[in-house]
């Protein structure tokens, strides 16, 4: 019996090859589209997951409550780890690291930059890292020490022995390899292929209490319970720390930490657990849709097998066999679709890891992967072809045999409602291109107090750390330079922040947290910031190296009305303010302008030297700007980046979802299109004789085409009612994670809705005209 099912259904396949390929190739660009998804959120989710004892690690964060004001930040001061490892027995090991170095490393006649870290001796025993050679006590206890990855051991040494052998890191000092580790795995949220021992680059300025700056990680006891160690951690920073500081130790399972980045107040509210919930719900969204459009493209055909569902019962199928048939050819076009979805998804994975950055492979070894196809397919296969089945198993013989097969309203308004539903799922995608594009476009295009075109930057490294003058000077002696100046951070994303301001008449009950970094001679002029009192630092003026700078909203904060001349003590000691600056975006659109202090010192602890160039004279700029660097560092590879480039990479999560919304949408609407087109078809086979009779009374084409449109046109208007207040509720609920956004008008939903009826129309128009067309002899030639 099976076998005949099979050899039936096959036979239907081939028989209605267009209506098989529409099917086919429909489903399979909605299980492509959802097994993308899921590619993408399974290496979402899977980051830190690694780790054996990652139940015990945790990220410490520093919160704030100020006045019922709360708040909580990435980086930690670097007296915590020291006064925690002490006064806390809950805690097993912790450790501090530094953010990410690219330093140059040569071992031999082999030099090239590579990202490391510096971190506390105790690293390896919170991250349980496996080793090729060496042991976690050893890689990095003592000064003299590096720890390397196995791609750094390969590449540096070949397949001899890397323990042993001396690297030299960042031109200046020589270090033993101690222990190779293998590489860390892409899903981890700490990636480097060296470390050091932190004390190798410890300074004064890292020991203070108010300067955080540092990552710091936890790995608990046994059966501990977060909730109380992180009480007794605020218990000894409290005692230990000065009574001026309000910052306290905050707990994060590290299994959270790439997930849930986003904090309001102090609990962890988003992040990238936000697109994995939103590409999840799009993922459903397309397979619905892609099965809707079966359902639709089945039925339209069902007047073809209706004689055949009657010559079946009247020979005595029964209904169950019949359903267990159409449910069969059901799974037949999914397993198809399935090979299909396999095959785009293949030929695509290249390009998709590129847009959403990451290396995202089908592993065709992995059960998870075959458990999952499985699961697409049988729930493709029964959802899509449940409707079908009950309902053509369900038809009256003599009904069908008697005469042509028609429909009741029952069946007429789910099918619509189909319809419907499709709509609302692509009108939902459309409103979200177009919002996030507007989102994205007004991010790149507002004034951010700044200016970041024509401007880039060089790594302040080697000899050039103490001939830094002397090199900005020969750099901005040229034409095709405007300005050049040092900085510690990069400036639209100053990351660093202290509580060590103070001033005469301060309130102690006031959070003085301030984002500050230190700056060379020419900060303004280089970033075409507009001073609003005062001056930029200069060279002109040697007592800039105590003085400081400040912005609208750090004088707002201290509640200065004319704060230049006004003597403030901060990292420099005390000082007097000479310059304040108009407000600029130090960090993403995400957070609100923060107050901030720039200290000029000579050079030292900036990293990057910032250069603006002559507009349309970059390539100029750029040869010179290597000519120097090389002439004085010629031991490091001339390397530079770009401002407005490196803007840009702090919103590379929002540009892969704009990216990814416009393709799963246009997907989408490309499916949506074949259910209409079916439903159209459909409509059109069951009035073949109303249009015969309307076109002998005189209707032309034009008529014909507007009576079968006009009723596609009003389920659209109803799926654009029915989804608006979703679409809003959800773009708003995004646009919300953004302090300066766009506003969401109704001029938005309008052209979502236009798009919508305008592709509709296009679909629909298609088979109207067909059948209008058509001779009514051919039609009512049966009467």
């Amino acid at each position: 019996m099976l076998q005949n099912y099979f050899k039936v259904a096959v036979r239907s396949l081939l028989k209605n090859k267009l209506f098989s390929f529409i099917n086919i190739f429909g489903l399979a660009l909605g299980m492509s589209c959802s097994l993308l998804i899921w590619l993408w959120v399974q290496d979402e989710i899977s980051y830190n997951r690694f780790y054996p004892d990652l139940s015990r690690i945790y990220f410490i964060r520093s919160g704030y409550d100020w006045k019922g004001q709360t708040g909580a930040g990435d980086a930690t001061p670097g007296p915590w780890q020291e006064a925690i490892q002490k006064q806390v027995p809950e805690v097993a090991a912790i450790t501090k690291l530094t953010w990410n170095r690219d330093l140059l490393i040569k071992a031999g006649e082999k030099s090239t930059k590579e990202s490391g870290i510096y971190a506390t001796s105790d690293f390896f025993k919170v991250f349980n890292t496996p080793f090729i050679t060496g042991s976690a006590a050893n890689a990095i206890a003592q000064p003299t020490s590096i720890a390397i990855s196995r791609k750094l051991a390969e590449k540096y040494f070949g397949s001899g022995k890397a323990v042993g052998q001396t690297v030299k890191v960042d031109n200046k000092t020589n270090f033993v390899v101690s222990a190779v580790f293998e590489d860390i795995p892409m899903n981890s949220s700490e990636r480097f292929d060296w470390i050091i021992n932190f004390k190798v680059q410890e300074q004064d300025w890292m020991k203070w209490w108010g300067n955080s700056t540092f990552k710091t990680y936890a790995l608990l006891t046994p059966g501990a319970n977060a909730a109380h160690p992180e009480k007794v951690m605020r218990q000894v920073i409290k005692k230990s720390a000065p009574p001026e500081l309000l910052s306290f130790p905050l707990l994060q399972s590290l299994q959270d930490v790439y997930l849930y980045s986003d904090y309001e107040g102090l609990k962890a509210t988003g992040g990238r657990i936000e697109y994995v919930r939103v590409f999840s719900i799009v993922a459903i969204f397309i397979l619905l849709i892609a099965c809707v459009n079966f359902m639709n493209l089945a039925t339209a055909r069902s007047v073809k097998r209706a004689k055949e569902v009657g010559v079946r019962k009247v020979v005595g199928a029964e209904r169950k066999y019949l359903a267990m048939q159409f449910l069969g050819e059901s799974l037949i076009v999914s397993i198809l679709a399935c090979l299909l979805a396999l095959v785009f998804v293949i030929a695509v994975l290249p390009y998709f890891n590129e847009v959403v950055q990451k290396q995202i492979t089908l592993t065709f070894s992995d059960p998870s992967l075959w458990l999952s196809l499985t699961a697409l397919l049988l729930l493709t296969g029964l959802v899509a072809g449940s409707y079908p089945a009950l309902y053509m198993s369900a038809l009256q013989p003599i009904r069908i045999l008697k005469g042509r097969l028609t429909f009741n309203n029952k069946g007429a308004y789910l099918r619509k409602g189909l319809v419907v539903f499709q709509f609302v799922l692509s009108i939902f995608l459309i409103t979200g291109m177009l919002v996030i594009g507007r989102q994205m476009n007004y991010i790149q295009t507002k004034r951010l107090g700044l200016d970041k075109e024509n401007v880039l930057y060089i790594p302040i490294e080697g000899i050039l750390t103490e001939k830094l003058e002397v090199a900005r000077q020969e750099i901005i002696n040229s034409p095709f330079v405007v300005a050049a100046t040092s900085t510690g951070d990069i400036p639209t994303n100053i990351t660093g922040n202290s509580g060590d301001l103070d001033w005469t008449g301060r309130d102690k009950d006031l959070d003085n947290t301030v984002h500050a970094t230190y700056v060379g001679y020419d900060f303004a002029k280089t970033m075409n910031i507009e001073m609003v009192d005062g001056r930029d630092f200069s060279k002109d003026f040697a007592a800039d190296t105590a003085n400081y700078i400040i912005n609208e909203a750090a004088a707002k904060m201290m509640k200065m009305k004319d704060p230049v001349g006004k003597q403030v003590k901060f990292w420099m000691g005390k000082g007097t303010i000479v310059g304040v600056m108009k407000d600029f975006h130090l960090s993403t659109f995400h957070q609100a302008i923060k107050p901030v202090v720039l200290v000029n010192y000579k050079g030292l602890n900036t990293e990057h030297l910032m250069i603006r160039a002559q507009p349309g004279k970059t390539k100029e700029a750029l040869a010179h700007i290597e000519k120097v660097t090389k002439s004085l560092n010629p031991e490091y590879p001339f390397s530079y980046h770009f401002l407005d480039e490196n803007y840009e990479k702090m919103y590379r999560s929002e540009m892969v979802v704009n990216t990814l919304i416009k393709w799963f949408g246009m997907l989408a609407i490309v499916i949506s299109c074949l259910g209409l087109l079916g439903l159209a078809a459909f409509t059109a086979e069951q009035r073949t004789k109303e249009i015969g009779i309307r076109k002998v009374m005189g209707a032309n084409v034009a008529n014909v085409v507007a009576l079968l449109s006009k009723d596609f046109v009003k389920l659209v208007l109803l799926a654009i009612l029915l989804s608006t207040p979703l679409t809003w509720y959800a773009t708003s609920h995004w646009l919300k994670s953004f302090v300066y956004r766009i506003d969401l008008s109704w001029e938005i939903f309008a052209i979502a809705g236009g798009i919508a009826i305008a592709i509709a129309l296009f679909t629909v128009s298609f088979q109207s005209i067909k059948a209008a067309i058509v001779n009514p002899v051919k039609s009512l030639k049966a009467e």
